[in-house]
């Protein structure tokens, strides 16, 4: 395999991560805001569940656009990192 044609699959194996784990980030926050529909959640606790989602979306971003993308693609390919949510949220004192 060439490198360039390495390098294109690696950004493919990135792209697709970070594509399925974005989706997963979004269907999370679907969920908390059909419960502040529901009257489950008040508005300052759906805005936090959306400050998490960016916080969360900002950490899988940085990981993903990694200075080598090769890698980047070893490392989902070994390990498939995850807790994206958890990662978003709010640091406590």
């Amino acid at each position: 395999m060439s490198p360039s044609s390495e390098r294109r699959a690696a950004w493919e194996t990135v792209s697709a991560y970070h594509e399925a784990q974005l989706a997963l980030l979004l269907e999370r926050v679907g969920v908390e805001i059909d419960r502040f529909r529901g009257g489950e959640l008040d508005a300052f606790e759906a805005d936090q569940v959306l400050f998490q989602y960016s916080r969360a979306a900002k950490e899988l971003w940085k990981f993903c656009n990694g200075v080598d993308v090769e890698w980047v693609a070893r490392d989902i390919r070994e390990r498939a990192p995850d807790q994206w949510w958890e990662r978003g949220a709010p640091r406590r004192r």
